[in-house]
């Protein structure tokens, strides 16, 4: 399981997911299911104190020096500002463990991952406040390659800007620490294509690429490199004179790079290139990030007009339900009864997250430069949205809750495996929602489990359901809710992904829950066939035995065997290429190449091959009546050969295309 672990965080790079949501809606309900009446209760109200600077200190200085120990996290910078004020600022820990260098808010840079796509978002709308960009525009109107239409529709950037564009999950082009890697967007953007899976504006699916074409849409319309453009329009008008998206970086801003860890306790890792720059690669200290902030509270600042920083802000894209949705280029999250707009980021070592409420004048900032052990950076940013919020933003509110027999009910809907919108699914990295399964489970006493993302909270999740298939957790206040359709659950999402990601249940064909064990199994079964191959023949020498078959039947028998190990190797190599990448996400961008090609081409010969050779040797032992052991084995082995062509098949273990 901690492999799968390290899978799926490397799949979520530059993207990060966010925390919880509490927005009063009510899902459609279902004629099949009953619906109880619902008790209300009240979660009483905390005491507010002050934000002030004094008390906010001593409140992160109890909270982040211990959060930060325990995670094993080298170094954070928090910044919160309310209004055009920065209320505090301050580093805690290390920018570079070896040489006990603390981190300097104003002086220490942090990578902030996929918050710098708020800047992109940002860079997008000064371009329709010109007029130069439209938001609902074909976006070829503004590009020298096609992106080919959908069923016939075009992707428009407000379908970008919230995360509905439908491109699949891509990774080729995506993280590495080769300084070779860096492209221009002009030829990385036609390269990196990916394919479109969804209509536009159907389905939440996150993009990295699609935050990168919109960059090179802000180039095209400009007339300068996106870089070019982001230093003279967004840092300049904001006086961030400590930012910036280059890679590598500039000479002058390179001394005060934070070194990143995967824990605090190892050696640091090499700098990181985000290769679609515009969705993840800007380097900035807390304060800039601080600056950053005060201009969209205060509409807009230097770089927004305030008309246009409300239809960024203000705007609410379809969702799921209740749950948390897309403004333009922000994350919806509600928290006590109060909206905030909000962006996470993650590459492989750097975890932040943006929260800005615009109701009350007040925006948050944390980078840390270490993931931590098991994922503790998740937690900590989780613990302290909450904390902040119920610190000095809380609230009462009344919550219901569905009586327990309908809620039971409810919940046995919706166990079961399913399919995140935002994976791959037109090549072999489909694999990875194999292996990575996202289950959902019910306890003896009718409780929902979602163990697959508990690491996105601090504390043990624990679902109570509110409303008819809208579930709340007692801790944090998110929610999880589906979308039920003549009884039956359609979709699934909760707060902390909704934005960006839903669920659907795995097709029959390709549910893990058989799925994944049949391939097992198939495994031991090929296996103990190429095993026995060696081991039988060192038996017969060994008492001068001889083999019953002969003629075709050992031809088959043998040719059989051969395409079993040539199988076993194919999926060794799998294995291998995952290990390798799970490690290093940045091993799939090129120096991986060789196996990936070689796999593609090895794994649907010797699985098809195995099949046809093993029915071969089961039609043989057949019509020659040979014994029932030796038949029995050859349809077991029939059987497995069935199960891995159709791994091969339904998970794309094979073809050309380099973009993945």
């Amino acid at each position: 399981m901690r492999l799968v672990h390290k899978i799926m965080l490397g799949l979520a790079a530059l993207a990060t997911l966010p925390l919880a949501a509490q927005a009063p809606a009510l899902l459609d309900r279902t004629p099949e299911v009953p619906v109880a009446p619902m008790v209300e209760t009240t979660i009483p109200e905390s005491d507010t104190a002050d934000l002030d600077p004094a008390d906010l200190e001593a409140w992160l200085d109890g909270f982040l020096p211990y959060a930060l120990a325990r995670g094993q996290i080298a170094g954070a910078v928090v910044v919160v500002v309310r209004g055009d004020e920065v209320v505090l600022q301050k580093g805690y820990g290390y920018s570079d463990v070896a040489a006990r260098e603390p981190v300097d808010p104003e002086a220490t840079l942090f990578r902030p991952g996929s918050v710098s796509k708020l800047l992109t978002w940002t860079a997008v709308m000064q371009q329709v406040e010109a007029g130069k960009l439209d938001l609902d525009a074909d976006v070829n109107r503004y590009l020298d390659f096609e992106i080919p239409p959908f069923r016939g529709e075009p992707v428009t950037l407000r379908d970008i800007m919230t995360h509905t564009a439908g491109f699949e999950e891509s990774i080729r082009y995506l993280i590495t620490d080769d300084p070779d890697a860096v492209m221009s967007l002009g030829e990385l953007m036609p390269l990196a294509l990916p394919e479109r899976v969804f209509a536009p504006g159907s389905t939440p699916a996150y993009s990295n690429y699609a935050t990168a074409l919109a960059g090179h849409i802000v180039e095209r319309v400009s007339g300068m490199t996106f870089d070019d453009y982001i230093d003279r329009r967004v840092f300049t008008p904001l006086n961030m004179t400590r930012s910036t998206f280059r890679q590598p970086l500039p000479e002058a801003l390179e001394p005060l790079m934070s070194e990143g860890y995967s824990v605090a306790t190892e050696e640091a890792k090499p700098f990181e290139i985000v290769v679609p720059g515009p969705a993840g690669s800007l380097a900035s200290t807390g304060a800039d990030m601080g600056k950053f902030m005060m201009a969209h509270l205060n509409e807009g600042g230097a770089v927004l007009s305030p008309e246009t920083a409300r239809l960024m802000h203000d705007y609410d894209a379809p969702g799921l339900g209740p749950l948390n949705t897309m403004a333009l280029g922000f994350y919806e999250q509600w928290v006590n009864g109060r909206r905030a707009i909000a962006h996470g980021g993650d590459t492989q070592w750097f975890h932040s997250y943006l929260w800005l409420f615009p109701e009350d004048d007040i925006g948050v900032y944390i980078s840390m430069n270490s993931n931590g052990v098991a994922g503790a950076s998740g937690a900590i940013r989780s613990a302290l949205f909450h904390g902040f919020a119920d610190r000095y933003l809380p609230a009462e509110e009344p919550q219901t809750r569905v009586d327990d027999e309908t809620a039971r009910a409810h919940a046995n809907l919706l166990a079961g495996n399913y399919v995140s919108s935002r994976g791959s699914f037109t090549n072999f990295m489909r694999v990875l929602g194999l292996l990575g399964s996202l289950e959902i489970t019910v306890g003896p006493e009718g409780k929902l489990a979602f163990p697959a993302l508990d690491g996105l909270t601090a504390g043990a999740r624990d679902w109570v359901e509110v409303e008819p298939f809208v579930w709340r957790d007692t801790a944090t206040g998110e929610r999880l809710a589906a979308e039920v359709v003549d009884g039956q659950v359609v979709r699934v999402s909760l707060d902390a992904v909704s934005p960006f990601m839903v669920l659907e249940p795995a097709p029959a064909a390709y549910n893990p829950a058989w799925l994944m064990p049949a391939l097992l199994a198939s495994l031991a079964l090929v296996l103990l066939a190429a095993i026995a191959w060696p081991v039988r023949a060192l038996v017969r020498r060994r008492f001068g035995a001889t083999f019953v078959l002969d003629g075709k039947a050992l031809t088959a028998w043998r040719v059989s065997r051969g395409f079993a190990w040539l199988t076993l190797l194919a999926f060794a190599g799998w294995i291998a290429l995952v290990l390798s990448f799970s490690s290093d996400l940045g091993s799939v961008g090129g120096p991986l190449d060789w196996l990936i090609n070689l796999l593609r081409v090895l794994t649907p010969v010797a699985t098809f091959g195995l099949l046809i050779a093993s029915i071969w040797h089961l039609w043989l032992s057949w019509t020659q009546r040979r014994a029932w052991t030796m038949r029995i084995a050859a349809i077991l082995l029939v059987l497995a050969a069935a199960v891995l062509v159709w791994v091969t098949l339904g998970y794309n273990l094979y073809g050309f295309s380099m973009v993945y």
